[in-house]
């Protein structure tokens, strides 16, 4: 796997855009249709096995270890051959950037001006929902609602970009969304079957967003940092105004962070001119996240990081964020809309 990371171009053309494009297709047919996450299902009792091996092999761990430690290291490469080849090989695909051609770098001042440009239309757009300034978003739709609607952003986002293409939807409320609360995840990609999975407890303003990001993972998107920007394109190519404000929202709290780092006194600036009901939607979610704030999440999130420099993203946790320079330099010279 080490050496493919070589060969990105090869990854491209000969997995990415091929034996992923068969396997996941079959994995979304059979198993999009099924109204539960089946990979939910198969982890619990993935886990139920463990944990009964565990307790059964117990008296032998001492005078096994040899036995003991070659199961786990053979269990571990099969886990590890079958997570690259239904999917995890789309670490080493060509980066979205050489894709279509988006610079990297960027000022602090190119960054200031996109967060000026983005504070007007999350501003414009959440007042065309709420017609008033200080007034939250509260998102109308079913969650089953989303999960169709989310079809319109990238039908519409393929015509431009054929390669973002979406098809066959599997599209899964998680049935460990309380565990995913406390592990502070909005949802996941189950690479075995191919099933994007949302937490469902999530507040309902941001909950397209993370739908649409999840469904960036299944076209074979690995880079967390490419998928928020997939996911936040096809959230504003969305004919829906609760999509476009989901994402708007959620690229504008990534930019904020941004400048709090760099220039608390610019964040000081910048704060009055977002419309108060945005503001109270980033209160709910904080909200929502501190209520489940334990050592768990804290946890999860080192391993994450681990997991992640270990996949070709060399900034772990920090590169979901670094889907704002794909943001600055793919709009440096477009409107957003």
């Amino acid at each position: 796997m080490k050496i493919l990371a070589f060969f990105p171009e090869l990854v491209e053309h000969y997995y990415s855009n091929g034996l992923y494009v068969f396997t996941s297709r079959i994995e979304r047919t059979i198993l999009g249709k099924l109204p539960f996450s089946f990979g939910d299902v198969l982890y619990g009792i993935l886990l139920i096995y463990l944990l009964i091996s565990i307790w059964k092999t117990r008296k032998e761990w001492r005078n096994n270890k040899k036995d003991i430690f070659l199961k786990v290291l053979s269990g571990f490469s099969i886990f590890y051959f079958l997570f690259h080849l239904l999917w995890a090989t789309n670490y080493y695909r060509v980066p979205l950037y050489e894709k279509m051609n988006i610079k990297r770098e960027y000022t602090n001042e190119d960054l200031y001006d996109f967060t000026k440009k983005l504070i007007a239309k999350t501003n414009e757009v959440q007042f065309q929902i709420t017609h008033d300034k200080n007034k939250k978003v509260t998102n109308p739709y079913s969650q089953d609602s989303i999960f169709k609607m989310t079809e319109n952003g990238y039908a519409t986002l393929a015509k431009e970009y054929p390669f973002f293409k979406y098809e066959i939807p599997s599209r899964k409320k998680s049935l460990f969304s309380l565990p995913l609360t406390y592990m502070g995840f909005g949802g996941y990609l189950n690479p075995f079957t191919n099933e994007s999975q949302v937490n469902y407890k999530l507040p309902m303003y941001g909950f397209p967003n993370v739908i649409c990001h999840e469904m960036a993972h299944q076209i074979g998107y690995a880079s967390e940092s490419e998928c928020n920007f997939i996911g936040f394109m096809a959230c504003i190519k969305n004919k829906d105004l609760y999509f476009q404000y989901s994402a708007y929202s959620n690229a504008l709290r990534y930019c904020l962070e941004n400048i709090v780092m760099k220039d608390e006194a610019k964040f000081k600036e910048f704060k009055p001119t977002i419309n108060s009901g945005i503001i109270e939607n980033f209160k709910e979610s904080d909200r929502f996240w501190k209520q489940y704030d334990t050592f768990i999440d804290k946890g999860f999130h080192l391993f994450y990081d681990q997991f992640l420099k270990a996949n070709q993203q060399q900034d772990g946790l920090e590169s979901y964020s670094k889907f704002v320079d794909l943001l600055i330099n793919y709009y440096k010279e477009k409107e957003l809309k």
